[in-house]
């Protein structure tokens, strides 16, 4: 019974630990760019977006097209370094211990 006890508080002090990351990453502004900085979208931790800003030079009705690519590219920018960066609280949440395939925490 004592190895199972042992277990249960490691699990309690674990999901503490989780939620502390949840509000951590809540609190976390990651941003990406695309076009030299032309446009910058800022994505939280948890990967919503929290903001964009675009250069002026860019709100032409021929450049749109443009416009629109470097949006997606500026989100895939920020949305890959959110990802890098959860994985790397994680490892310092399990101790570097892989988490199985497919396991989603958030």
């Amino acid at each position: 019974m004592k190895n199972f006890a042992e277990m249960m508080k490691q699990a309690q002090a674990l999901q503490s630990r989780m939620a502390d990351l949840q509000a951590e990453l809540e609190r976390t502004m990651i941003e990406g760019r695309s076009g030299g900085g032309l446009v910058v979208v800022t994505l939280t931790g948890k990967g919503e977006m929290a903001g964009i800003k675009i250069d002026p030079s860019l709100l032409k009705p021929e450049e749109a097209e443009i416009l629109e690519d470097l949006v997606v590219a500026a989100h895939s920018d920020a949305k890959a370094k959110v990802e890098d960066a959860m994985k790397e609280k994680m490892k310092g949440l399990t101790g570097g211990l892989p988490l199985p395939p497919g396991l989603k925490l958030f």
